[in-house]
């Protein structure tokens, strides 16, 4: 037991865990918005993107008080404190393996990001469905376990993964983007900053830039997960003939603001706190 809590995956693993559990209490607000815009009816337009993020946000709060902005917390927690601590732990052995701490290039730094993101996706799908039915409204789950249960009996195992081609498609190219744009832009850093007292802010900056231009290239995937989710008897090419038919090409980019503040702050802050987490204890992230 002793050699496995020593273990440097098993320290990347709970780094990346504690990191996860902070951007995620912060900011699950947005990611309920962002559910709520994307599945809403067809008679229920929301206008642009701000004045529906905004509408939408004032709507929870009226129907459902100000603590209805963190429904869905439980799975979200379920599913982020072990699926970030799986995704750190999974880049860090591989980075360990094939580039022996050498600062990975492009390329290199996509196929991290993308191999670790595709390993965490996958084990942690079943929650990821769980997360999206309790954040749009749609169903009365009371718990993790009990919803679980329900999909189950109801459903069969199998609507557990649905959405897994959109949520891979959605993932693992946002992680790749996210580990490239991310690794580059902090090599490009003056010496003088990256090792100065100002590291930490310079790099949730790297993290801000490079979340924006992964959520946004990647966001007509994240809708199509969401109708996958929802509405388990979509298969992927239906949910994306839906989406075009019913909101034309605007309807891919729904809830693109509350998902690329949310998508971007988190993984600003898991980054930065992940990385000066694995500097305290000794080990190179």
């Amino acid at each position: 037991m002793e050699l496995l809590v020593v273990h440097p995956a098993i320290k990347a693993f709970m780094c990346g865990s504690l990191s996860g559990t902070c951007s995620t209490l912060l900011f699950q607000p947005l990611d309920l918005v962002k559910t709520r815009l994307q599945t809403l009816q067809t008679g229920m337009q929301p206008g642009s993107g701000r004045v529906g993020m905004v509408s939408v946000l004032l709507s929870v709060v009226r129907t459902e008080r100000l603590l209805g902005l963190w429904k869905g917390v439980s799975p979200s927690f379920v599913r982020t404190i072990p699926g970030v601590g799986i995704y750190f732990s999974t880049y860090y052995s591989l980075k360990q393996h094939f580039l022996q701490d050498r600062r990975p290039g492009a390329a290199e730094a996509v196929l991290l990001g993308g191999g670790a993101r595709t390993v965490a996706g996958v084990v942690m799908l079943p929650v990821t469905v769980v997360k999206t039915r309790f954040e749009c409204g749609r169903y009365s789950y009371g718990s993790v376990i009990g919803a679980l249960r329900s999909v189950c009996q109801t459903e069969g195992p199998a609507a557990l993964f649905s959405g897994l081609m959109a949520t891979l498609l959605r993932d693992v190219p946002f992680s790749g983007i996210y580990v490239m744009f991310y690794s580059q832009t902090k090599a490009s850093l003056p010496k003088e900053i990256s090792t100065s007292p100002a590291a930490p802010v310079a790099n949730f900056s790297c993290g801000v830039l490079a979340g924006v231009l992964a959520s946004l290239i990647t966001q007509p995937a994240d809708v199509v997960k969401t109708h996958v989710q929802v509405n388990p008897q979509l298969k992927t090419t239906e949910a994306i003939r839906y989406i075009y038919m019913e909101y034309g090409l605007q309807g891919f980019f729904r809830g693109a603001v509350p998902r690329s503040l949310r998508r971007t702050m988190m993984a600003a802050m898991a980054w930065t706190v992940y990385e000066q987490m694995m500097a305290r204890i000794g080990l190179k992230s």
